[in-house]
């Protein structure tokens, strides 16, 4: 694999007729996709198959893809809108990260051996059982910006909304995120505090 290549220049290569370049973008976003995915479909299965067909879905839309904006936010709105069609299809309700091992399995599904994992895995799930308490409006515009790591105006184009609506959602988002985890993981707060 080529070093130094922007997602738009192997996006250029696959139009150019370079299939196998397409695999580059498989290898660096599967991780991205599953952990959105597992957000919405639970049972592994399931999530396996729904981000596969996110990356056919996405090779045949290619053409599609104009650049705008990063390929990241393109990939994260074909990955929503799949896994809504999934639900509906299944007749499954969206279901909250609250199992603690398909949390963990989300968080650290790149994570290496990390110094200090074990709490931090626990901090993480802190975090995401905090979030699963949280409104799907709430939980995904936080989604977006920290685990995604879209800025305000990306967030906003993918929510279909002006960048400022994005802004005081996210605050008011952060605000009832704090709540949460004062109310339900107090201690665990101060003792995170204190270190």
């Amino acid at each position: 694999m080529q070093t130094g290549q922007t997602d738009n220049d192997i996006i250029q290569q696959v139009r150019d007729g370079d299939q196998q370049a397409y695999a580059q973008l498989v290898t660096k976003y599967q991780n991205y996709v599953f952990t959105i995915v597992l957000r919405y479909v639970p049972g592994r299965e399931d999530a396996e198959e729904v981000a596969q067909d996110v990356f056919v879905k996405a090779y045949r839309s290619l053409s599609d893809f104009r650049g705008e904006s990063k390929f990241s936010t393109w990939l994260y709105t074909i990955t929503t809108t799949t896994c809504i069609t999934f639900l509906r299809k299944k007749k499954l309700e969206v279901h909250s990260l609250d199992n603690e091992k398909v949390l963990a399995h989300a968080e650290n599904i790149d994570g290496g051996m990390r110094a200090n994992q074990v709490e931090q895995k626990s901090r993480i799930n802190m975090v995401n059982q905090a979030i699963a308490l949280l409104s799907p409006e709430d939980a995904q515009v936080i989604t977006l910006f920290y685990k995604g790591e879209q800025t305000l105006d990306e967030i906003a184009q993918v929510l279909g909304q002006e960048t400022n609506t994005v802004k005081v959602r996210l605050h008011r988002a952060r605000q009832r995120l704090k709540d949460k985890m004062e109310k339900y993981f107090a201690a665990e707060v101060r003792d995170y505090a204190s270190h």
